[in-house]
C-alpha cells in the first residue's frame, strides 16, 4: 500500500544508515552492473539524464554549492521529498564532494551543472542533471482493471489550476463540453464557482477513457500513472522532461497529441472513440514505455551512475 508514512520511514532509515557502509558498497554495485545484459541500455539512460561532456567539478564557494556532508546537515531541507530522494543516492559518495542542486519546479536554462527534477526539452539543458526527485508525488504507477472499451467516452481533467493561464484557458473552452468532465478542486476569486468541485481519487479517473495531462510549472504530474493505466493521456507535445524521459514520447503512439490551443481536441477524442483498436494500441505502447522504470535495482544503478558522472573529476582529484 502506498502511504507517505512508509515513504518517510524508509527515508529516516536511509538517513540513519552509516554513509561509510554505503560508500564501501558503491564500487561493487557499479562493477557488477558492467556485467548485466542491459548495461548498454543503462549507459544510454545515464547519458540522457546527465549530458555533460566533462565532469561537473566547480571549486567555487558560493551559497549554491555544497558538499555532501553539509547537504546532510542542512536542516531546512530535512525530509522534504526532494531531500530524501536526492540523499538516497548521493550518500554513496565521499562527503567532501561538491555539487549544486535546485529543488522544486525548474523550467529554465542553468549555467552550471546542477541536480534537478526536471528541465526544458527544446533548449540547451546540458547543465541540468536529472535525478528522480519528489517521486512520491510524481513517479508512481497503478493497476487498472477496467478495460478501455468499458470506460466512459469522456476526457477527465481535475486540476488545482492556481494561476496557470493555459489550464484556465482549457477550462474556459471545454467546461460545458459534453465530451469533457472538467473541474477545479481549489476555489479562488478568479475562478468561476461553477468550476469548483471536491477533489476525486485516481480510481474515479479510471472510469474515463481519456485523461488530460497538461504540464504545470514543468512536467505533468499525472502523466506517469495515466500511462500505466488503461486510459490514454491527452496533451500537447511536452516541453519539459524528468526521469520519465518525456522527451522520448512519440505523439499518437504513446499518447494522443493535441494542439497547444486545444482546437483539435474534440476531433481527436471522437476519432479514438470510433477507433478503439487504435486507442488500445496506444495504451499498449504507453504501458510498455512505463515498464522500463519498474526494475528497482536497475533504477538504482542508473541513479548512482548519473551522480558518479557528475563527480568524476572530483573523485579523481580526491
Amino acid at each position: 500500500m502506498r502511504t507517505k508514512l512508509f515513504y518517510y520511514f524508509k527515508a529516516v532509515c536511509q538517513f540513519l544508515y552509516p554513509g561509510s557502509l554505503c560508500r564501501k558498497k558503491l564500487h561493487n554495485i557499479l562493477q557488477k552492473a558492467t556485467k548485466r545484459a542491459d548495461y548498454d541500455y543503462i549507459l544510454e539512460r545515464v547519458s540522457y539524464y546527465n549530458k555533460m561532456a566533462s565532469a561537473g567539478y566547480d571549486d567555487s564557494t558560493d551559497e549554491e554549492t555544497t558538499t555532501i556532508k553539509d547537504f546532510r546537515w542542512q536542516s531546512k531541507k530535512w525530509f522534504s521529498t526532494y531531500f530524501c530522494d536526492c540523499y538516497e543516492y548521493i550518500r554513496y559518495f565521499c562527503p567532501a564532494l561538491k555539487f549544486r542542486y535546485l529543488f522544486g519546479d525548474v523550467n529554465k536554462t542553468l549555467l552550471v551543472p546542477t541536480i534537478v527534477k526536471a528541465r526544458p526539452i527544446h533548449i540547451d539543458n546540458s547543465n541540468s542533471v536529472i535525478l528522480n526527485l519528489n517521486k512520491y508525488r510524481h513517479f508512481y504507477f497503478i493497476k487498472d482493471t477496467i478495460p478501455f472499451i468499458k470506460k466512459q467516452d469522456k476526457l477527465i481533467f481535475y486540476s488545482a489550476l492556481t494561476i496557470l493561464p493555459h489550464r484556465i484557458d482549457f477550462m474556459r473552452k471545454f467546461f460545458d463540453n459534453p465530451l469533457c468532465l472538467c473541474r477545479c478542486y481549489k476555489s479562488s476569486d478568479t475562478i468561476p464557482t461553477g468550476w469548483v468541485a471536491p477533489k476525486i481519487s485516481i480510481k474515479e479517473h479510471l472510469k474515463y477513457k481519456f485523461v488530460l495531462a497538461l504540464e504545470g510549472n514543468d512536467v505533468a504530474t499525472c502523466l506517469k500513472w495515466v500511462m500505466s493505466s488503461n486510459c490514454i493521456a491527452v496533451m500537447p507535445k511536452p516541453t519539459n522532461e524528468s526521469w520519465f524521459m518525456e522527451g522520448r514520447l512519440i505523439p499518437d503512439f504513446h499518447y494522443i497529441e493535441i494542439k497547444k490551443d486545444y482546437s483539435d481536441l474534440i476531433d481527436k477524442l471522437n476519432y479514438y472513440i470510433k477507433n478503439p483498436k487504435e486507442a488500445e494500441q496506444i495504451i499498449k505502447n504507453a504501458n510498455a514505455f512505463v515498464n522500463q522504470f519498474k526494475d528497482k535495482k536497475r533504477e538504482k544503478i542508473i541513479s548512482l551512475l548519473v551522480i558518479d558522472k557528475l563527480f568524476k573529476e572530483q573523485i579523481n582529484i580526491l
